[in-house]
Order: C-alpha cells, then sequence, then structure tokens
C-alpha cells in the first residue's frame, strides 16, 4: 500500500520522528524524577542513620524506606520501558510485559507502605486480587519457548556406540 501512496511513507517518517522525541521527552522527564527520588532516599537514609532518635528496626521506617526505594525503582523501571524499547512494535508483548511489571511493582509497593494497624480488609483483598491477575496476565504474555522433540535434536552414532 505505500508504494502506491508515497506520501504516506513521508507522513509516517514524520510520525516516527515524533513518536522519538516524545520517548526522548519523557525519558529525560523520567530520568529528572529518578535522579530527585535519588536523593530524597539518600537523605532520608542519611537522616535515619545521624538521628539518634529513630531506630532503623522501626517497622515504620523500614516502610518509609523500602517505599522510597521502590518509587526509584518504579520510575527507573518506567524510564526502561520508554528508552530500551523504542523499535518494538506499540502492540507488542514485549511493551505489555513492561507495563504489567510496572503495575506489579507499584501494587508491591502499596503493600509494602500499608499501615497494618489501620488495614482494611477491602483494600487489602482488592491489592491481593489485582497482584494475582497482573501475575497471571504477566505469565499468560510470557513469550513461548519452543518445545524440542526427539526428532529435533541431531543425533550422533558415535555417542551410542
Amino acid at each position: 500500500m505505500i508504494t502506491r501512496l508515497p506520501g504516506l511513507f513521508r507522513i509516517s517518517h514524520l510520525f516516527d520522528l515524533f513518536e522519538e522525541g516524545v520517548m526522548l521527552v519523557l525519558t529525560l522527564l523520567i530520568v529528572v524524577i529518578a535522579g530527585v527520588s535519588l536523593v530524597h532516599v539518600v537523605i532520608a537514609v542519611g537522616q535515619m542513620l545521624l538521628g539518634a532518635g529513630m531506630t532503623p528496626t522501626s517497622p515504620e521506617v523500614i516502610q518509609s524506606i523500602f517505599g522510597m526505594f521502590f518509587t526509584v525503582l518504579i520510575a527507573l523501571e518506567f524510564k526502561h520501558s520508554i528508552l530500551v524499547l523504542p523499535d518494538a512494535q506499540p502492540h507488542s508483548m514485549i511493551r505489555m510485559r513492561s507495563v504489567l511489571l510496572i503495575g506489579m511493582l507499584a501494587t508491591v509497593r502499596k503493600f509494602i507502605v500499608l499501615d497494618l494497624k489501620e488495614v482494611n480488609v477491602m483494600e487489602m483483598l482488592a491489592l491481593s486480587a489485582s497482584i494475582l491477575a497482573l501475575g497471571i496476565v504477566y505469565w499468560l504474555v510470557r513469550p513461548q519457548q519452543q518445545q524440542s522433540t526427539p526428532e529435533d535434536i541431531p543425533h550422533d552414532p558415535a555417542v551410542h556406540e
């Protein structure tokens, strides 16, 4: 069809350039956000270590620090999904798996920062169901590996003699 409509190729190329520009801007913004988040994590850990009143074994402190860690990890995974896979087709399973992974990371982060003293049973059920559903879908869209059959394996007669 492109051979019949030569102008369509130029429009498609312009759209590809626009898409690459958008991905570059988003990547730069995510890098800035991840960098600022990392600085906040380093400052928070430094204050925790230097502060005499804060105990590193306190569940609240651990939840807060790990919540910040996951925020940085989510930003990095989001950047990875945009930057590393720009040539992948928009509807590819690779991009879908990346988005599902980000969803699972965000849900796990929510579990970590969840205050167990004020836990709502329905919220816990909803979070559990969402992580289970995300995990099932992630498993369903995994790359299918070829199953090798005995006919596919090269036969070396010297091995059996």
